[in-house]
């Protein structure tokens, strides 16, 4: 087999490819600005469509859009032929993609969509293509070169395309004030859900699983207290959930190099008072921040400027349900 530079090539794509999304940038223009105001006040759903790679990318874009605060789906343009057009309501705008702007599935569908009165936005290369000139809005893509050796694989044209998409839908992203937590909202099952939309509330150690003794109590007492509950550590309160201190098993390994007498010593004697808190309502990644910046595995729930106890956070907690 003859020796082939496979780095080489697979470099010479990038620098392709590169020089195309260079060139996209004079095309974020007037017609941008327009297509995004239209999206940004659109009452329905963006509508994606493209045939073929252009249908690959399409997926793409109306999955973004979808995720970034703008309602949007795919359309297959063949199948919108055979009535799923009936998706595509008067308060909806399309957004059709095709290199050429000559498909055919897709300029079937125009006097539909014009007879509906629905706005059309097209990417394509050329203004002059077919669609281009039936688009109420043309966003082109035209590149100076696909990667492809052979001009036929598109390349270079899908990568322009998936970031014209990106840039629509993050400048309207931006124009939204869309936040990290509206995001999350989108993504319930994933890491970042867990992350945004838990509350402290929703993970504390609340009434009877509380590890708790009385300031009176022994420190073998809350030693066994501790082990019971299995957090690690024990609220030294009253019987209206009053903190005095917390105690935790890194206190034991301290006090042992005090030489206290384990049988007789009072927790009240070697507990820290007080006790570092966090509101219920807080995010469960802000607990984990503030564990994080203070070395610790276990914080106390009050509510603000409050003594009285509410509930405890552990690390575990955290771990337990995919916030860390």
């Amino acid at each position: 087999m003859t020796e082939f530079d496979f780095q080489q090539a697979g470099k010479k794509v990038l620098h392709i490819e590169r020089d195309g999304l260079a060139e996209l940038e004079q095309y974020i223009n007037d017609d941008f600005t327009r297509a995004c105001e239209k999206i940004f006040h659109c009452q329905g759903r963006v509508i994606v469509m493209g045939m073929g790679k252009s249908g690959h990318i399409g997926h793409k874009i109306a999955a973004t859009f979808a995720s970034t605060g703008t309602p949007s789906f795919f359309v297959h343009p063949g199948e919108a032929s055979h009535g799923d057009l009936g998706m595509v309501t008067e308060k909806d705008i399309v957004l059709a993609i095709s290199n050429s702007g000559e498909a055919s599935e897709i300029l079937a569908l125009i006097p539909v969509l014009k007879r509906k009165q629905i706005t059309l936005i097209c990417m394509t290369r050329t203004p002059q293509s077919t669609m281009g000139k039936a688009s109420d809005i043309h966003l082109c893509i035209k590149v100076p070169k696909e990667a492809c050796p052979l001009g036929l694989a598109p390349t270079t044209s899908t990568t322009a395309t998936l970031v014209m998409g990106d840039a629509l839908a993050i400048a309207l992203l931006r124009a939204r004030g869309f936040t990290a937590e509206d995001f999350a909202l989108s993504h319930p099952g994933g890491a970042l859900g867990r992350k945004l939309l838990l509350h402290v509330s929703d993970l504390m150690n609340k009434e009877t699983d509380i590890p708790r003794v009385t300031k009176d109590a022994t420190l073998r007492e809350a030693l066994v207290e501790i082990t019971r509950k299995k957090l690690g550590m024990t609220v030294i309160c009253d019987d209206n959930m009053l903190i005095n201190g917390i105690f935790t098993d890194g206190d034991l390994r301290r006090i042992f190099d005090l030489g206290i007498d384990l049988n007789n010593a009072k927790i009240s004697d070697v507990m820290t008072r007080g006790g570092i808190r966090i509101r219920p309502d807080c995010l469960a990644v802000e607990a984990l921040n503030l564990m994080q910046a203070k070395h610790i595995t276990s914080l106390l729930v009050t509510e603000q400027d409050s003594d009285i106890l509410l509930g405890v956070l552990h690390m575990h907690d955290l771990l337990q349900a995919g916030v860390v």
